[in-house]
């Protein structure tokens, strides 16, 4: 959210197909947005008002799940990147930390320019 924030490119692709395209889909989690607003301050009210981004709510069982974590943000994104009904092949984390998620059972896009 902070790259896109900042001008990276390929995070602003991801956000205009988000838009544009039928079937494409990106989630924001609430952790992460409130993390993104702290490192870059307007950051979640501009991502939240982008109509093509989807946030996910931090309901009982993510909170749980952040509860035993040390970063909120990466926990919340963990668990809405886990497989679900609704995404039964899981998310993909964009990010500009790969390393981060090294380890983890989750499928990342590297947006490092």
């Amino acid at each position: 959210m902070v790259a896109a924030g900042k001008g990276n490119v390929l995070a602003s692709r991801l956000i205009h197909r988000a838009h544009a395209e039928p079937g494409w889909f990106l989630y924001a989690t609430v952790c992460a947005l409130v993390e993104a607003d702290r490192t870059r301050p307007g950051t979640a009210e501009h991502i939240a008002a982008l109509p093509g981004i989807a946030i996910v709510d931090l309901d009982l069982p993510a909170a749980l799940s952040v509860a035993r974590a040390t970063t909120w943000a990466d926990a919340h994104t963990l668990y809405a990147a886990q497989p679900s009904p609704d995404r039964p092949d899981g998310g993909v984390i964009a990010t500009t930390k790969a390393h981060t998620w090294k380890g983890q059972p989750v499928r990342t896009l590297d947006l490092s320019p």
